[in-house]
């Protein structure tokens, strides 16, 4: 049923060609998102999936970012609002004692507005921005957003399926699990 409900919620949610901010998103605003920062370890993961991690505006890759680790990585838009309602699902996952770790990577939508909603959302896991859709394009993410990925300690990426729009921390846990063959 939950599956049946994330794809209704899923349903016009792609928004092809939306707009990408520029480069560099405010100090200020930043600063007042207060998310963790990207973290960095051996690269394992796709190739090439590179952005701007959202909590200092340096250069991260997503292969790092996993770093040897099963990691949840999960595709937003600002405009996306499923997604609203899933980033504070998968910010109450992350918090939990055996969670896996979760970046977030924010697509198709201004930086500025990405920091603002993190923001008034209360997530603080870390998230980087893809404004040249490199990461997107190496995670091969469709048209529809949310979408989520677990990436393995070896770098196997494998999409939540079936995709859907998480509404609670247990639902991410179980999608993770499932998804990563028990981890999480």
């Amino acid at each position: 049923m939950a599956a049946r409900r994330g794809a209704a919620r899923r349903a016009g949610s792609a928004r092809p060609g939306a707009g990408r901010g520029a480069a560099g998103a405010d100090p200020a605003l930043r600063a007042s998102a207060a998310l963790e920062p990207c973290p960095s370890g051996p690269p394992t993961g796709p190739p090439g999936a590179t952005g701007t991690c959202l909590a200092d505006g340096r250069p991260a890759d997503l292969a790092a970012m996993v770093g040897g680790r099963t990691t949840l990585v999960n595709v937003w838009a600002t405009w996306c609002q499923p997604c609203r309602t899933e980033l504070p699902a998968l910010q109450e996952y992350s918090r939990r004692p055996g969670a896996v770790p979760v970046v977030g990577v924010q697509v198709q939508s201004d930086e500025d507005d990405g920091l603002a909603l993190l923001r008034e959302l209360g997530v603080r896991y870390p998230n980087v921005h893809d404004p040249d859709n490199r990461i997107r394009a190496a995670l091969n993410v469709p048209a529809v957003l949310p979408m989520s990925y677990v990436v393995t300690a070896s770098g196997e990426v494998r999409r939540v399926d079936p995709p859907v729009a998480f509404e609670s921390a247990d639902e991410v846990r179980t999608a993770v699990q499932r998804t990563a063959g028990g981890a999480g």
